[in-house]
């Protein structure tokens, strides 16, 4: 007897839905749904969007996680580039990252001891790809005072592709600041080289 009201209440319930899906299907029927953020096909939300190619581009070009990576006393002035003072946030460069997995740009500040260039390039290898290299300051660039001592090399480019070359001893943040400005048209594809 129960089995006969189990199998009475679930045939009423697939009689009731079938009516219930017959009744919004009439009330649809000639009705155009708009999407909406909540309902809607992919392709109707990116079609006014640029192309894939385009849209990544541009967000390349407009988030440059730089890593926090100072082995002088250019540190010092990478320091500064995150004062007030230059306001690096407006411009979206101030997300530095403690792991080299959630960077795109390294900025060597100050000089690069042979002992560490191993782990430079552990670094290097680990940070997401494309990946870029500022050369901050005289010692990242030549080798800066000590360009002829024994620990030095000359220049982080004997090791790694640098990208952006920053001068200075010690450099300005502001010359920081406009090498972030061009390595964001080299990324765009608006500077060769």
């Amino acid at each position: 007897m129960m089995e006969d009201q189990a199998d009475a209440s679930s045939e009423e319930f697939a009689n009731a839905r079938k009516e219930m899906d017959k009744l919004v299907y009439e009330s649809l029927k000639g009705r155009e749904v708009k999407p909406n953020a909540l309902f809607a096909k992919l392709s109707d939300l990116t079609r006014n969007l640029p192309p894939t190619k385009e849209l990544v581009n541009w967000a390349r070009v407009n988030s440059l996680w730089p890593l926090q990576f100072g082995l002088a006393c250019c540190a010092i002035e990478l320091m500064d580039f995150g004062s007030a003072r230059i306001d690096a946030e407006r411009k979206g460069y101030l997300l530095f990252r403690g792991t080299p997995r959630q960077c795109d740009v390294m900025i060597i500040a100050g000089w690069v001891t042979k002992s560490m260039v191993p782990e430079i390039k552990r670094l290097y290898e680990q940070m997401s790809s494309p990946r870029y290299i500022v050369a901050f300051g005289e010692c990242a660039t030549c080798g800066g005072p000590w360009w002829e001592s024994y620990n030095i090399i000359k220049g982080i480019d004997e090791v790694l592709p640098v990208d952006v070359f920053v001068a200075g001893c010690p450099p300005r943040p502001e010359n920081l600041f406009a090498a972030l400005i061009k390595l964001q048209k080299k990324v765009g594809g608006n500077i060769e080289g």
